[in-house]
Formats: C-alpha cells, sequence, structure tokens
C-alpha cells in the first residue's frame, strides 16, 4: 500500500512510465553482456530529445543472456504500477534488430482493435521505439551489429491487471507496456482516457455495435441487467464523459448509451464533461430551475435548494410524482448530443445509489 499524501499542499512529483522502466532494464541489460559493465543506474534517451536515470534493483547475468530491474516510481500519480518490479530479460542475436516478448506479468494481445496485432505481447509502441532507440545507440557506441531478444516481466503483474481494464479490452496474462513521453505526469489521466478510447475500439472491432459507458460498476451493473451486455460492450468512462462522446467522432456506433449515478448525469446535462467533483459541481438550484420547468411547486424548489445531495433533491421530486430523472437524462442526451455523430443513436440513463435506474432519456428512430 502507498504511503498516505500529506495534507499540506506541495508540488506533485512525476515519475516514470513502464515504458521508460523496460527500456532502462533492457539497456542495462544489454549493456552487461556487450561490456561486461554491471550497471545500478541506467541513463535513456527519451522523447522528444529528454533523458532520465533509473535506479537499479538489479543487474545480472543469467543463464542464456542477462537481466535487470527496476522498481516503477509514478511519482505522485495513483498508478496501479507504482512499486512493482519492472525486469527485462535480453539474449544477444546474429539477426540484427530487437524482437520483444511477454514475459512473466505483461499481457498478450487476444482481440483486434488496438494499435498491436493479436498475439502479439502488449508493449505499445512508443516504448518500442524507446528501446530500439537506446539499444540501437548502445549497438554503435559497442560495435555490435547483431540483434536483441528483449522480454519484459513485471513482478505480479497478472495480478496487477485484474485491478485494470486490461482483461476487458483483451490483454491477457498481465500488464501493458505504457507510455508515449516516458513520464508520468500526476493526476494527467491520459492513460485512463487511453483505455477509454481501447474499450470503444475493441467492442467496435469485435463487431458490438451498442455500446454502454459507465461511471462505475454498479452502473454497469444497470446496463446489463437492462440489455444483458457482454463485459466488451461495456465501456468504464469513470468521470471522463467527453472522452467516451468525442471517441464516437473518430469511431462511430450504431447505438450508445450513457449510465451513471443521478449526480453526475446531472453535471452532463449542465454542460459539462468532466465528471468529477475537481472539475464540476452539482448545482442544486439549477436542478430546481429544471424541476419547475415540469411542474415542481415554489415549496418542492425551495426544499430541493436546501437539500443536502442531489439525491435528497431527486426524492423529494420523486415522492411529488415529478419526474426530475427522466428531464435530467433528456438534458443530458441534448448536450451530448452536440457532441456524437448524427448517425450514433444516444440515450442516457441514471441510477440512485442502490443502483436502481431513476431516470432515462431515449433516442426513437
Amino acid at each position: 500500500m502507498r504511503d498516505e499524501t500529506p495534507e499540506e499542499p506541495r508540488p506533485l512529483r512525476s515519475g516514470y512510465t513502464t515504458g521508460s522502466c523496460a527500456t532502462a532494464t533492457s539497456l542495462a541489460a544489454a549493456r552487461l553482456l556487450l561490456t561486461g559493465e554491471a550497471l545500478d543506474a541506467a541513463q535513456i534517451a527519451l522523447p522528444k530529445e529528454r533523458s532520465a536515470t533509473l535506479r537499479l534493483e538489479f543487474c545480472r547475468l543469467i543463464a542464456g543472456g542477462a537481466e535487470a530491474g527496476t522498481l516503477k516510481d509514478a511519482g505522485d500519480d495513483p498508478d496501479v504500477t507504482h512499486g512493482a518490479l519492472v525486469f527485462a530479460r535480453v539474449a544477444l542475436s546474429d539477426e540484427p534488430g530487437v524482437r520483444f516478448y511477454a514475459g512473466e506479468g505483461v499481457g498478450t494481445v487476444t482481440k483486434p482493435g488496438l494499435v498491436l496485432a493479436v498475439g502479439e505481447p502488449a508493449i505499445n509502441p512508443v516504448p518500442r521505439q524507446m528501446m530500439q532507440g537506446n539499444l540501437a545507440a548502445l549497438a554503435a557506441e559497442c560495435g555490435y551489429a547483431g540483434g536483441f531478444d528483449v522480454t519484459i516481466n513485471i513482478e505480479g503483474g497478472a495480478e496487477l491487471a485484474l485491478k485494470t481494464m486490461n482483461p476487458r479490452l483483451g490483454i491477457l496474462g498481465g500488464l501493458s507496456i505504457l507510455g508515449t513521453t516516458g513520464i508520468v505526469r500526476p493526476f494527467s489521466c491520459s492513460a485512463y482516457i487511453a483505455s477509454i478510447q481501447q474499450g470503444i475500439d475493441v467492442a467496435r472491432a469485435n463487431g458490438f455495435r451498442h455500446l454502454a459507458a459507465c461511471t462505475g460498476n454498479a452502473s454497469e451493473d444497470a446496463m446489463r441487467r437492462r440489455y444483458g451486455f457482454d463485459d466488451t460492450a461495456l465501456i468504464e468512462m469513470g468521470d471522463f464523459a467527453g472522452a467516451a462522446l468525442k471517441h464516437l467522432r473518430k469511431v462511430p456506433v450504431e447505438r450508445f448509451s450513457v449510465c451513471g449515478g443521478f449526480g453526475k448525469i446531472s453535471k452532463l446535462a449542465a454542460g459539462h464533461m468532466d465528471l468529477h467533483s475537481r472539475h464540476s459541481s452539482i448545482d442544486l438550484p439549477q436542478l430546481a430551475e429544471w424541476a419547475a420547468a415540469i411542474g415542481a411547486s415554489a415549496e418542492l424548489q425551495q426544499r430541493m435548494r436546501e437539500a443536502n445531495t442531489s439525491q435528497q433533491a431527486l426524492a423529494l421530486c420523486r415522492a411529488e410524482g415529478i419526474a426530475l430523472g427522466d428531464a435530467v437524462c433528456a438534458r443530458a442526451l441534448a448536450f451530448a448530443r452536440r457532441i456524437v455523430p448524427l448517425e450514433v443513436t444516444l440515450e442516457v440513463f441514471a441510477i440512485d445509489r442502490q443502483g436502481n435506474l431513476v431516470g432515462e432519456a431515449l433516442e426513437v428512430r
């Protein structure tokens, strides 16, 4: 378990991607094989003409090659791989170039729709380019004309992968080696947004034409009950509604459902695309205005403004037969329609804290 974040404000610390870890460890292992030098830290070239130095836990010869490992440091980003041991095993080859293999805790692609072909180790293109570039520079430095067989491993990666969207994306057996810059920016959320986009790509490539983007487990369960969805058709968007909706411009589907807690759907209805409390707030006076538009009395509106939560405001409306849930979903659908291509049929659902549907808005075509 990671240490608790201190209460006093301080600058957030950046870290390194699994792609950087794989690059540093493969380079150190290859250097040991070519020069006999066992390093305790490895300096690597990153994209955009930057560099980084990563501390190594070990760098040693093994049967048939060498291996080196480092502990993944994600900085202050809440990364599931923070503290994991990433290690590379490298063997020299007469055949030039670099060949990649999935070792312990690194997944293999089993479904089409990702940037990697089915059967490939889940080592994304930029980490591959980083390793190829750093190893090519080492080979030139050492006058080495052969190639490298690189196996990337993550200790405990198979278990950690169960906490990610990899199984749903068809990446089985472990984690992915990720990164586009080599640096993890705290709370940048880029990896999460990429997984949303990949989820839509994979579902579409596997023939699913009706998808549901959900804010969490309860909303996913609601959509399963409603439609009997396969897991592949369920997109875990969390708070990033905008990322899911915008991606439909590139890869439209026939039908797209959005489902979330009533409070989060009310934020979408108000025009917010990031539903996290850091970036958007529930507006009780606005909920009261929307309720007024569908018949709420002045007294009910005042009680809604004084409510503690959106769920309480919803309960007040339901007790008086005011269909606030449907009205909020209709407004959320109207906002989403401004983003999503017309060829995609949209629908929006809201649930309460027990996971029961409390509102819906459907396009009929």
